[in-house]
């Protein structure tokens, strides 16, 4: 509005914060925030003086955002699927109000892209665990389609709703141009000097007119309406009319004053308050298209209307207090949240098997995130960061992981590659004694070799196993008479039935016998490849079990004139092992839980890894035992 409509007696008026709240609410512009901290500062309400206090506004406030109204219009989205989500978003741009739904339009959209960054994350990391192409999984991102599609569909509604807040824009700019339009032809009324019960026709079309017109920019807003309410006032207390006609007149404005302050009672009453307050603004702004009433009344129907808007006021300001509480109680929780990812995230030396365990409590406490309302406004932006970055950070070190695990064992393949090539190599040989060394050696290093990718590992398994049975069958089917493996089998398990069998009379008789049975054992040569295992097996426990101290009265020569470890670093060197097996287990686990259907594999690593473990603490005891006993 131009300057020069604005009358000088307007410079000194009282704020009108309710016209300065409805202008603000009358803007359409869209606040990328979720939601905002509730501040209602204390209002001042002054006293009515010769005028009618009808451009006085209630204690509310003008310039606080709605983060209740946001949260009463907010849908529950947890849930829907991305398919969902597109189909909700093209059915509110399709809607008839759709340009009135924008905070809807941008919860669906908020919706839909933070799922599709969770299943994009799942999706990376099952990928990277099990893949054996990482880039192929990538370029197969199947998210991509219904990702462009849901941005074409935003793109569309984007720009319709630009296009309807310009046309917003400019009906209003048209608003203005028709109640300044008003003003001159009122102050032209205020102004002529003339009896004017003629003209009251006249008033009463442009008031009528006024209502009709609409509303107008914001920042025209105050300044148009108090010019209005000044001239308004002036037309009734400076002309003289007809006082039935000016009687007529007040007592058609207290009736409809009087069913406002019924409605702003009523109001003061409904349960939900943010709905209340915002019905009161309109009520607030109805009050002024209004002339005055006889002033014996103005002071009392205004005091009514204000009683009624107090009230509302007061809860409105009670209830935001407690959002406000509420708010600081989520951000109290969220930061807890914080710490526990923060911590998860920075230990130290995580185990195989502990990666996908703590990835699901992760994910169980990003689910508890998810419940939790806002935080303030002015913290909820970087509680949320601080949390995205400390899950970033472990997913992070996750996929680093499992890509450094797949490069060990993809050299790991090539490892066991090689000790096939050399077994194949010597399955054909007829150099018994050498090539059977050749083969024990390998299969150690073996054992020794790490896990390799899942694919692969069975079919490495069986073809190693192929080429020892082979060179170990042809060996035992072309042995000596010298060196018969079946008989010497058949003399092993004889002489295990003899120890089983043997009683001492005394400490010394046992050394004694223990030492002939050792020898006699060595003395007899290899058994058939098949049975190495379980024949050794069974000595060492048929000596330990006759001989309890077995280990401690081995001679001080091992075999091959090597000497013979001491008890002790023979129960260190199993617990090592132990050790490494459990590694290797836990290995096996994250191995297996990036791929489906391997419950049962895992189940059965995780069984040998508590055997291991139970087997530890008793290798333990031994070792402290036997300490003690050489101290």
């Amino acid at each position: 509005m131009s300057e020069n409509i604005i009358p000088e007696e307007l410079n000194n008026r009282p704020s009108d914060v309710v016209e300065e709240a409805k202008a603000a609410a009358s803007q359409n512009v869209e606040q990328p925030v979720p939601e905002a901290e509730p501040v209602v500062a204390d209002a001042v309400v002054t006293a009515p003086e010769q005028a009618e206090p009808q451009a006085e506004a209630p204690e509310l406030e003008a310039n606080h955002e709605d983060p209740a109204a946001a949260e009463e219009e907010k849908q529950d989205l947890s849930g829907k699927t991305l398919a969902e989500l597109s189909e909700m978003f093209q059915s509110l741009k399709d809607a008839a109000d759709s340009m009135m739904r924008s905070k809807e339009a941008e919860s669906i959209k908020s919706a839909f892209y933070k799922l599709l960054g969770k299943l994009k994350s799942d999706n990376s990391d099952s990928a990277e665990a099990v893949s054996e192409d990482a880039e192929a999984a990538t370029r197969n991102n199947p998210f991509d389609v219904v990702e462009q599609n849901f941005k074409a569909l935003y793109a569309d509604y984007k720009k319709e709703r630009a296009e309807f807040n310009k046309q917003q824009e400019a009906q209003r700019e048209e608003n203005l141009a028709k109640k300044q339009a008003i003003i001159e032809e009122l102050k032209a009324l205020v102004e002529n000097g003339d009896d004017v019960s003629s003209q009251f026709p006249a008033f009463r079309s442009l008031q009528e007119r006024w209502r009709e017109a609409g509303p107008v920019p914001a920042t025209a807003f105050r300044n148009i309406n108090d010019s209005y309410q000044y001239y308004v006032e002036k037309f009734y207390d400076m002309v003289k009319i007809g006082r039935d006609l000016r009687d007529l007149d007040f007592r058609k404005n207290l009736e409809a004053k009087e069913a406002f302050c019924e409605a702003a009672e009523k109001l003061a009453e409904n349960e939900n308050i943010v709905a209340a307050f915002h019905e009161l603004q309109k009520l607030h702004e109805q009050w002024k298209e209004f002339g005055p009433v006889a002033k014996e009344k103005r002071e009392d129907i205004w005091n009514r209307f204000k009683a009624a808007t107090s009230i509302i006021n007061k809860r409105y300001q009670a209830y935001f207090d407690e959002v406000k509480s509420q708010q600081e109680d989520n951000l109290a929780a969220k930061q807890k949240l914080c710490e526990q990812v923060e911590e998860l995230a920075s230990r130290e030396d995580i185990a195989a098997g502990d990666w996908n365990t703590i990835s699901k409590t992760i994910e169980g406490i990003q689910a508890e995130w998810r419940k939790i309302g806002y935080a303030t406004r002015k913290e909820n932006q970087k509680i949320y960061d601080r949390f995205r970055a400390a899950c970033d950070k472990f997913y992070e070190r996750k996929r680093e992981y499992y890509s450094n695990f797949k490069d060990s064992m993809n050299e790991n393949l090539e490892k066991k590659l090689a000790i096939i090539e050399q077994a194949e190599a010597l399955k054909t040989s007829t150099e018994w004694k050498k090539a059977t060394d050749q083969f024990i050696a390998l299969q150690k290093q073996w054992k020794e070799i790490g896990a390799v990718p899942r694919k692969k590992s069975e079919q490495l398994w069986k073809r190693f196993r192929a080429a020892c049975d082979q060179f170990f069958a042809e060996r035992d089917k072309n042995a000596k008479p010298e060196n018969d493996f079946y008989a010497n089998l058949k003399a092993k398990k004889a002489l295990i039935e003899e120890i089983l069998a043997f009683e001492a009379s005394d400490d010394a008789a046992a050394a004694k016998a223990h030492s002939e049975f050792a020898e006699r054992w060595q003395a007899i040569g290899h058994v058939p490849f098949k049975e190495k295992d379980n024949v050794n097996n069974a000595y060492r426990e048929a000596m330990q079990k006759k001989f309890p101290r077995f280990k401690e009265r081995q001679g001080a020569q091992g075999r091959g004139g090597r000497p013979a470890k001491s008890p002790k670093d023979q129960l260190i060197e199993k617990y090592n092992a132990l050790q490494q097996d459990i590694i290797n287990y836990e290995n096996n686990i994250g191995f297996f839980s990036a791929s489906k259907n391997s419950e049962a594999l895992i189940k059965q690593m995780q069984q040998r890894i508590e055997d291991a473990k139970a087997e530890l603490k008793e290798l333990e005891e031994k070792i402290r035992k036997t300490e003690e006993e050489q101290n």
